[in-house]
């Protein structure tokens, strides 16, 4: 039987006191359609209630869309997050305590999920220590209404170490570009692959659900065996968005060259405009020697790489 189904019926999956993770990556790869089917639920019924949310990123827009639109009272019970930045509805209950907030580095939720697929009680790491993730100082409390302790102080072979503890994940939403009936999924058109396998992973070894938005539906056996990255045995029921719910980020539609199909001529990008924030770039730039191998964050170190392109633009050398 197809595993296509409409969003309605998908959220109705949906129960009280569910721990749902949602990959995406502040406004990239977000499943925007089945975000917007759970809060559509909630708001005409009043269901689901008391959910566990777990995110790695930050998935919004500052505004309404991604998480924001699950920031509603009653709807959440308690958030595990890697970022709050994007999400200031989310946000917002957390610093009125109506819901218990935590936020753990992202790479360890990440780490977490391939833990629960794996079956073991948790993840460990030096990640956090000696910092507000640290139970020895705020065990990666957002606020009051956070009690229970997820975090945990480990000695091993006479080093310190962080636990965090597991759960089952009952409810996955991830996101892919082409499904077929039987649920194999490709991401041909994403510009992040993203966690969408291990937490595909987790939820099906949880015995959860799996919920996938697509753009587009393939005939069976249509898709190219090395583009599937999600095997429809993963993969309960998949939901086909409408563009302005599956925009490959907040900006554009659709970029062949953040999806790699193209390589963009960098000759052909715009320079930044000269204000402070360059200045404080081309400092940064001036650190880069040869053959460096370099990781640039996000936010104002992601011009680095801009700024060192103009350089080489000019010059023929960076």
């Amino acid at each position: 039987m197809s595993k296509i189904i409409p969003v309605e019926d998908a959220v109705a999956l949906i129960q009280d006191d569910d721990v749902v993770a949602v990959s995406g990556y502040g406004t990239n790869g977000v499943p925007d359609k089945l975000l917007a089917g759970l809060e559509s639920r909630f708001i005409e019924s009043n269901e689901p209630n008391k959910l566990t949310l777990m995110f790695a990123g930050g998935i919004g827009d500052g505004k309404d869309r991604g998480l924001n639109r699950l920031g509603h009272e009653g709807l959440l019970k308690r958030v595990i997050g890697g970022h709050f930045g994007l999400i200031p509805k989310i946000e917002k209950l957390a610093r009125k305590n109506r819901i218990e907030a935590y936020n753990f580095p992202e790479g360890v939720i990440t780490h977490l999920y391939r833990n629960i697929a794996a079956g073991k009680p948790g993840a460990m790491s030096r990640i956090g220590l000696e910092t507000f993730v640290d139970p020895r100082l705020e065990g990666a409390k957002m606020n009051e209404a956070a009690q229970e302790d997820l975090v945990q102080l480990l000695t091993l072979n006479g080093g310190e170490a962080l636990y965090f503890k597991g759960f089952p994940i009952n409810i996955a939403f991830i996101r892919g570009t082409t499904a077929d009936p039987e649920g194999n999924i490709s991401l041909e058109k994403e510009s992040l692959s993203l966690e969408n396998l291990s937490l595909a992973l987790a939820a099906h070894n949880s015995g959860g659900i799996v919920i996938c938005q697509v753009e587009r539906v393939a005939q069976n056996n249509s898709i190219d065996a090395r583009q599937v990255r999600i095997p429809g045995i993963l993969v309960d029921c998949v939901v086909v968005a409408e563009p302005q719910f599956h925009m490959q980020n907040y900006d554009e539609q659709y970029n062949p060259g953040l999806s790699g199909e193209i390589r963009v001529p960098l000759e052909t990008l715009e320079p930044l405009p000269l204000d402070e924030k360059k200045v404080v770039l081309r400092r940064a730039a001036m650190e880069l020697t040869p053959n460096a191998v370099v990781n640039l964050g996000v936010g104002l170190a992601s011009g680095v790489g801009n700024v060192a392109n103009e350089k080489k633009s000019r010059t023929g050398s960076c």
